[in-house]
């Protein structure tokens, strides 16, 4: 069975008071109180700014040895730039990064493509040249546009290795679940069975069966991004529990 790790798309949220984290935690501990329970998360911050040094070497010494970091690309590079003349910045969003991928904290790494961006052949298969040259990370692509749900387009990603991001939301029913890796990348935006976004236990019980049938194959990493009302931790909990897997714990 290949490894699966689940978690959540940040974990800096208030509704998580009471919830996940101790009321009277601090926010300073809440990373560390996160990972005494998954063993992964994504970072989103990543996408609105660069991260600090300083602070990407405070997150690896708050969390264990294995825990991984999933980092959302910059959205200057997708959404300003949109993946065009890119390479400087993507010099500039790694440096910061050097302390997780010096210790091997550095999991996939995100990159979300706006609803509004069509297929483009040439614009992906010149990002696909330009991350071919970053060894560091494994690479995961969200799009969010039904265009690029083509048989070329997954073919391209497949020859270089790059994850289809699986982007569940009711919104895009147009969304695969085919792999192009020999890896996996699921986000969990929006449950559309359960009360506002919450995912309901019949659908944690389809998603637990798809990554148990998946993880014979391929390595799976799934992140829940419904953050509010705590729904998120909850949801990855749960569909740990019928993975068979217990609570990641720091120990």
């Amino acid at each position: 069975m290949k490894p699966v790790r689940i978690g959540c798309s940040g974990w800096m949220y208030d509704d998580w008071r009471g919830r996940l984290y101790p009321e009277k935690a601090a926010k300073r501990r809440w990373l560390q109180i996160y990972a005494e329970h998954f063993d992964t998360v994504e970072v989103n911050s990543t996408f609105y700014r660069l991260a600090r040094r300083d602070a990407v070497a405070a997150w690896i010494e708050q969390t264990p040895a294995g825990f991984l970091f999933a980092v959302k690309a910059s959205r200057y590079l997708t959404h300003v730039k949109r993946l065009v003349d890119i390479r400087q910045g993507i010099a500039r969003f790694y440096a910061p990064l050097e302390p997780m991928v010096q210790a091997g904290r550095l999991g996939p790494v995100l990159w979300q493509l706006p609803e509004n961006f069509h297929r483009d052949d040439a614009r992906l298969a010149g990002w696909l040249e330009l991350i071919d040259s970053v060894p560091t990370a494994l690479h995961t692509i969200e799009f969010r546009h039904e265009s690029w749900f083509v048989p070329e387009v997954m073919d391209a990603l497949r020859a270089h290795g790059v994850a289809l991001t699986i982007g569940d939301h009711p919104s895009r029913p147009f969304q695969s679940l085919e792999a192009t890796a020999d890896w996996r990348f699921v986000r969990f935006h929006y449950g559309s069975r359960g009360r506002a976004g919450n995912y309901s236990a019949t659908e944690i019980e389809t998603w637990a069966r798809r990554i148990a049938q998946w993880r014979r194959r391929e390595a799976v990493y799934a992140y829940f991004n419904n953050d509010w009302r705590g729904f998120a931790p909850a949801n990855a909990k749960l569909v740990m529990r019928r993975l068979g897997a217990a609570p990641y714990t720091a120990a």
